[in-house]
C-alpha cells in the first residue's frame, strides 16, 4: 500500500520510483490521471535523461485534453507498493506533471476518503 495526499484542488498524489537501466532508483511525485486510459505513466521528455530506458515505439499518436499529441514509448521500471514492474511509458513534451494513468487500477485499487484524508493505492491480490 502506498499512501498518498490530495493538492490543492483536490488532484491525486503519489511517491513512486523510477529505475534507471544502471539500477539507480529516483523517488518521484506523480499525479493519478484518470482521464490518462491508455497507459501507466506519462512522462515530460527531459525526465527521461538520466533512466537510459529503452525505446519501443517513436511518434504514437495519443488523444490528450490538449487535442492529438505525439508521444515516444519506452519500456520503463518503477516501484509501487514495494513491487517493480516492466511497462511502457509514454515520453512527450510539455507535461507539467509525471502522470499515472487508470490502467493501474487493473492491478491496484485506490481507496479514497477525501472528508478524513485517506488516499491510498494497494496491490489487489487474485483469488485464482
Amino acid at each position: 500500500m502506498i499512501s498518498g495526499w490530495f493538492g490543492e484542488n483536490g488532484e491525486l498524489f503519489f511517491e513512486i520510483e523510477l529505475i534507471a537501466s544502471n539500477g539507480e532508483r529516483f523517488p518521484v511525485e506523480v499525479l493519478l490521471d484518470t482521464g490518462f486510459t491508455t497507459g501507466f505513466i506519462a512522462i515530460n521528455s527531459q525526465d527521461l535523461d538520466g533512466l537510459d530506458w529503452s525505446l519501443i515505439v517513436r511518434e504514437i499518436e495519443m488523444q490528450t485534453a490538449r487535442g492529438d499529441v505525439l508521444f515516444d514509448l519506452y519500456e520503463g521500471r518503477v516501484i509501487i507498493d514495494g513491487q517493480e514492474f516492466v511497462i511502457p511509458v509514454h515520453v512527450g513534451e510539455d507535461l507539467p506533471e509525471i502522470l499515472i494513468g487508470s490502467q493501474w487500477l487493473d492491478r491496484m485499487q485506490l481507496v479514497v476518503n477525501k472528508p478524513i484524508g485517506i488516499l491510498r493505492l494497494e496491490t489487489v491480490s487474485s483469488a485464482e
